[in-house]
């Protein structure tokens, strides 16, 4: 026999089931980015998911929402697997622009980009 309920059935009401953080995302429109709503406080799975719907769903403003236990959720900070050694900007919006790079090899060179011709 086990001491601990399990996710999908909520404690008894004498139970001091301790209380847990659950992140709450939550979708604004079909097929928009998830976003980062808030957090609920609640012992189990049907709880969390009962809160998040009374705090992001009653007045409709979410079309989903994704309710995840934080202890769940995996914190990446290693820098060496966030910040790779290679130059990747190219793949970023707004990243360094082809002409940039051609002007700053042609300088670098010596080497004057030639004169479009007139005709």
């Amino acid at each position: 026999m086990t001491d601990q309920l399990p996710l999908d059935r909520a404690p008894d009401a004498g139970s001091s089931t301790p209380l847990e953080p659950w992140e709450v995302f939550r979708q604004e429109k079909d097929g928009g980015p998830m976003q980062h709503g808030g957090s609920v406080m609640a012992p189990d799975r049907e709880l969390a998911t009962h809160y998040a719907r009374e705090l992001f769903g009653r007045r409709q403003e979410s079309v989903r929402l994704w309710i995840v236990r934080r202890a769940d959720v995996v914190d990446l900070a290693d820098q060496d697997l966030l910040q790779p050694p290679l130059d990747r900007s190219f793949k970023k919006p707004g990243g360094y622009v082809m002409r940039d790079k051609l002007a700053a090899a042609r300088a670098i060179s010596g080497k004057a980009k030639p004169k479009a011709r007139s005709g």
